[in-house]
């Protein structure tokens, strides 16, 4: 098969602290790799900031990308540029930059290194609304043999049904990871909210 899938559940994800709060590491690439070393290809979490000011944990040589969850924030990257947040709204920039925060949070992140490319897009589903899940060629070039699909449950219970064979149901805090090794072959996708309420999905895409 020209792809494998994985599911991290809610309580097999480890917590940890950091200067302004606590971060969730929610997948890690490769798994032998240590966040405090610094050896990852890529890492996916989710954080939150209990301060009303803090500092980010400097990250050389990372490109970082962060989505807020739950709450507002206004984020000043020392020398390049500020942008506010609200929910579901997103910035990237270097883990190499001075960067300051104002606000409490909620929020989900991937980091990746110079080897990767990524993306992260928000899928918000109303009662009983599907979506159809395009791949996303644009990441695709020579350099790059590999990539990963995750897809996290925000809030409420989502299905996902994979080549329209394998069924998946995501609980909130759940990460789905799907790893593709042939770009060749389309590998169709689908979400499904069957439950009452809205929900959301955090989609992540990165190549290696």
């Amino acid at each position: 098969m020209f792809y494998s899938i994985e599911i991290i559940r809610k309580n097999e994800q480890k917590t940890s602290t950091w200067s302004g709060g606590t971060t969730t590491q929610l997948s890690i690439y490769p798994k032998d790799a240590v966040y405090s070393e610094r050896n990852f290809k890529w890492r996916i979490s989710s954080a939150k900031v209990e301060m009303d000011e803090s500092v980010f944990t400097p990250l050389p040589d990372i490109w970082r990308f962060i989505m807020i969850l739950d709450g507002e924030i206004h984020l000043e990257h020392e020398g390049h540029h500020s942008i506010s947040l609200k929910p579901f709204e997103q910035d990237s920039f270097s883990g190499t930059w001075i960067t300051k925060s104002f606000g409490k949070v909620k929020d989900f992140n991937l980091m990746i290194t110079e080897r990767c490319n990524g993306k992260i897009q928000a899928i918000s589903l109303t009662k009983e609304e599907s979506m159809e899940i395009m791949d996303m060629h644009d990441l695709y070039t020579n350099d790059f043999f590999v990539s990963t699909e995750s897809f996290y449950c925000v809030d409420h219970p989502v299905h996902i049904m994979i080549d329209q064979k394998e069924a998946v149901v995501l609980q909130t805090g759940d990460l789905l990871l799907i790893h593709i090794k042939n770009h060749s072959k389309r590998l169709p996708l689908c979400i499904f909210n069957k439950g009452n309420n809205s929900t959301h999905v955090i989609r992540t895409s990165i190549v290696y």
